[in-house]
């Protein structure tokens, strides 16, 4: 079967990478809004303006990354940013225990995360597309989505025992340790790889990535619809976190557990993706699950205290995460067979960019306006809009793209 079909040694290295990796970032869930309140006791506006400050600079760095990284060899690159997110989150623990630790510098550490985020996606991104034959893609999108949803289900609730039993630093060391072992996986795949070449597409700056995405009558709807429903789920997670830490009275193990638990319907809708696709057609499973995914949210504003709180967050959750699992493997293979190589990674540096900017604003003025209006409106308000979302999906298949030369792997195999 496909789901069992050898994608070769150098990708077994590379998903065993992004393996360890996800599984510290999962473990580190809610990490940095957990730390402010704690720790620093942050209020909802701190905590939002943590979330979106770290976004919004984050992206702002990465964007001249961008076009450097179009024309250099991705495995180092990749290497790189996982080397400076371990530097990056090993300051926190280290700072702690010397009880120098302030909100300063958790926002600067979150600024640096944030960049490398944006720039080793879009290496990876460009990697993938090379090391594989395009009919593989969706089958290693896949299991990429599979390995992020059993990380999940996993690493919250071990991350808050440890929280709990060691300190609310913890998760952080682990999380920075995981890098490192991203970078040495990354490094084993070994094989040659050629510096990509400098074609009339490939000049320019990220400016072109956006035209692209921009030009694209496919591409241009999912940007605006994935953009915006990315933000418009993320927005209330810092207000949910202060609410449910906060007058609801949950321990952060409770906190872990609400969120880690629903990822069993990320491991469902991952599997499911590929034979969804293979019956009805790609269209129309990122039509369908581009509609679920907007539709559960709103539940968020009714938690209340208790097992039935409880209870409710893990059921929208469940609703979120199943279909979110089911559009992210087939949108993302959707995009990079939409996108000539020579533009992978700036198209992909636009479109994380891009996101994590609107991520930031929104959730800024999210925090602003739950200090007006109160926690429990803001996030309905942002369920509310979820549900227009929507309208932004392209109504049209796409026409079948062209074959892309470049993307089929050579002889000599380049990484």
């Amino acid at each position: 079967m496909d789901a069992r079909r050898s994608l070769g040694r150098r990708f077994r290295w590379l998903w065993a990478a992004y393996a360890v990796s996800a599984f510290g970032t999962s473990l580190s869930f809610g990490a940095f809004p957990l730390i402010a309140v704690l720790v620093l006791h942050a209020g909802p506006a701190a905590v939002s303006a943590l979330a979106a400050a770290g976004l919004a600079v984050g992206a702002a760095v990465a964007v001249p990354l961008g076009p450097w990284v179009e024309f250099r060899r991705k495995r180092p690159v990749m290497v790189a940013m996982d080397l400076v997110r371990f530097a990056a989150l090993l300051s926190v623990p280290a700072a702690y225990a010397l009880g120098a630790l302030t909100f300063v510098q958790l926002l600067l550490v979150s600024v640096v995360v944030a960049a490398a985020d944006i720039t080793f996606s879009a290496a990876s991104g460009a990697f993938l597309k090379s090391l594989l034959d395009r009919d593989d893609l969706l089958i290693a999108n896949g299991r990429f989505e599979a390995t992020n949803w059993t990380t999940i289900v996993i690493g919250p609730p071990l991350g808050g025992a440890a929280i709990g039993v060691l300190g609310p630093v913890t998760t952080l060391l682990a999380d920075a340790v995981s890098y490192l072992l991203s970078a040495l996986g990354i490094r084993a795949i070994g094989g040659g790889e050629l510096p990509p070449e400098r074609t009339r597409a490939a000049k320019g700056s990220l400016l072109e990535g956006w035209r692209h995405i921009l030009a694209s009558p496919v591409l241009r709807p999912l940007f605006f619809n994935t953009v915006l429903v990315n933000a418009l789920i993320m927005v209330p997670v810092p207000l949910l976190t202060v609410l449910m830490l906060g007058p609801l009275g949950f321990a952060p193990w409770q906190y872990a557990l609400a969120f880690s638990v629903p990822c069993l319907g990320g491991l469902l809708g991952s599997r499911i993706a590929r034979p969804l696709v293979a019956r009805f057609g790609q269209h129309r499973v990122l039509i369908t699950s581009g509609v679920l995914r907007a539709c559960w949210p709103l539940g968020l504003a009714f938690v209340g205290p208790g097992t039935t709180g409880l209870l409710l967050v893990m059921a929208v959750e469940l609703g979120v995460i199943t279909s979110c699992a089911v559009f992210n493997p087939v949108f993302a293979t959707h995009r990079l067979e939409m996108t000539p190589t020579d533009r992978v990674v700036r198209t992909l540096s636009a479109w994380s960019a891009t996101g994590k900017l609107i991520t930031a604003a929104l959730t800024a003025l999210w925090g602003v306006m739950a200090a007006f209006t109160g926690t429990r409106e803001a996030i309905a308000l942002a369920g509310l809009l979820l549900l227009a979302t929507p309208l932004l999906l392209p109504r049209r298949p796409a026409a079948a793209p062209a074959v892309d030369q470049d993307a089929l792997p050579s002889s000599a195999g380049p990484a």
